[in-house]
């Protein structure tokens, strides 16, 4: 007989979840993530959290955890730009808590560096940037970045730091705007 909690917390998630369409063709965020990568990261990976989850195999908060980040993370892709800077309101957050786009990055790069194994990256809503070292819904996710080694593997092998040097060119910054709005 499971206890109260187990029968609570698994009340309090849908009974079905899915990873949700991409909003971008996978041609755009090329040669950022390959096709073959998106490939193995999106529809065999991704997918499959959701897919576990809905039928119930293994660690159900993994699978997830797993679904929500990474639908937060391919809902801030857009195609590529080379000079892809923050705007708006969200370039005044990071000026006011980092200096500088540049200095945000050197701090993000840091912070992801330090993470031994696999896990994510992440800015706060608090303006800290923040590290998951597993699979881990958090309600304070302003922009996140997969530290997980199929998100590089194959279009970076293990060179980690030029791997994040070229998400910055897919982030769709009017995303991350308003997910930041919405915290007000």
């Amino acid at each position: 007989m499971r206890d109260i909690i187990t029968l609570l917390e698994e009340k309090s998630k849908p009974q079905d979840i899915e990873i949700i369409p991409l909003n971008f063709e996978p041609r755009e965020i090329s040669p950022v993530v390959s096709a073959p990568a998106l490939e193995l990261h999106y529809e065999k990976l991704a997918k499959t959290y959701a897919k576990r989850y809905n039928e119930r195999e293994g660690d159900r908060d993994f699978n997830y955890a797993g679904v929500f980040l990474h639908n937060l993370l391919f809902t801030q892709f857009r195609e590529v730009r080379e000079n892809n800077q923050p705007n708006g309101p969200i370039k005044g957050f990071i000026d006011k808590n980092y200096g500088s786009y540049n200095s945000f990055k050197e701090d993000f790069l840091k912070e992801a560096m330090g993470i031994q194994g696999s896990g994510w990256v992440y800015l706060a809503y608090n303006g800290k940037i923040k590290t998951i070292k597993n699979h881990e819904v958090r309600d304070d996710i302003l922009l996140l970045i997969d530290w997980w080694e199929h998100a590089w593997i194959l279009d970076y092998g293990s060179d980690k730091k030029e791997y994040l040097k070229q998400q910055w060119k897919i982030i769709n910054w009017n995303v991350i705007s308003t997910r930041w709005g919405k915290s007000l």
